[in-house]
């Protein structure tokens, strides 16, 4: 794993879990073993037990492993596991930065930026996708022919909520059923998860961006994609919805000359990297103000 903050500093290696998703992915046992796991009755399964008040017994490692600041999040009597690990988070540490026109990140993660070319393609570590698949809709995906698409990863440490990045109007939620591969690169250099897991999208035809596709991707033991809203207007800062344990992605497609990105996005992308992002984050700003 390859990543980089803000701040220009790199973290590299892989973590225990990476190591065991990697062996699942590549060894015959391992394989074996995920053509149950990626079933959605397994992570219906896994929901309902972390749904369970039993399971709050798992809290305390996880703050513990992860070294999280609970202090930074409301204060409350969490009644499951899944009830912390979908917390709600004090404003003050996800504040929406810059102006109006300004780009911010919907979610926490580890964020990749890919041009999409005259095909509708673009590549993911590797691994080939056309927006046509992804959505399954050749008509929608036309509108991102020679635009972006930015994928958020999240892993299990990170704030699991995410929020709309431009005022507008969304439109209803578009759902097409599938498995739950993991998101981890080590599950993308193999299959093409992104159009094979489970997903959720929206249109939000935006203030400043034209036209933005909004997509949520279930993953490995994430059973559930909460959104909130079906057709109504929305602000930036908003949120959109949740996810339930485990890592997930969201996804989002912008039309051609809708935004200007912030050149070390690009450039970490095309070295290798996946930039570390924050809810509210910058990531650029509209097209047509350059």
């Amino acid at each position: 794993m390859k990543y980089i903050d803000r701040e220009g500093s790199i973290t590299t290696g892989d973590s225990g879990q990476d190591k065991l998703l990697n062996w699942m992915y590549t060894k015959r046992a391992g394989r074996l073993a995920l053509k149950v796991l990626v079933q959605p009755v397994v992570s219906k399964a896994g929901g309902w037990l972390l749904d369970r008040r039993c399971s709050k017994i798992f809290i305390r490692p996880f703050v513990k492993q992860q070294g999280i600041n609970l202090e930074r999040y409301e204060n409350k009597d969490y009644a499951s596991y899944n009830d912390f690990f979908t917390r709600q988070i004090k404003k003050e540490y996800r504040p929406i930065e810059g102006e109006a026109d300004t780009l911010i990140s919907p979610c926490d993660g580890k964020l990749s930026v890919y041009p999409i070319d005259g095909k509708r393609r673009f590549s993911i570590k590797g691994t080939e996708y056309t927006v046509d698949s992804l959505l399954r809709s050749g008509r929608i995906a036309r509108r991102y022919q020679g635009g972006y698409a930015c994928i958020f990863r999240l892993t299990v440490d990170d704030y699991h909520r995410y929020c709309y990045v431009d005022d507008g109007l969304k439109s209803i939620n578009i759902r097409i059923p599938g498995i739950f591969h993991t998101v981890n690169p080590a599950a993308n250099a193999v299959c093409p998860v992104y159009k094979e897991n489970t997903r959720e999208f929206s249109l939000l035809k935006s203030r400043h961006f034209q036209v933005v596709l909004m997509m949520e991707v279930g993953a490995l033991m994430v059973g559930r994609i909460t959104n909130y809203h079906e057709e109504c207007q929305v602000k930036k800062g908003e949120e959109k919805g949740r996810f339930e344990f485990g890592g997930s992605t969201v996804i989002l497609l912008f039309q051609k000359d809708a935004v200007a990105f912030d050149r070390r996005l690009l450039v970490n992308t095309q070295n290798g990297y996946e930039t570390i992002v924050k809810m509210g984050e910058r990531l650029g700003e509209a097209a047509d103000n350059r």
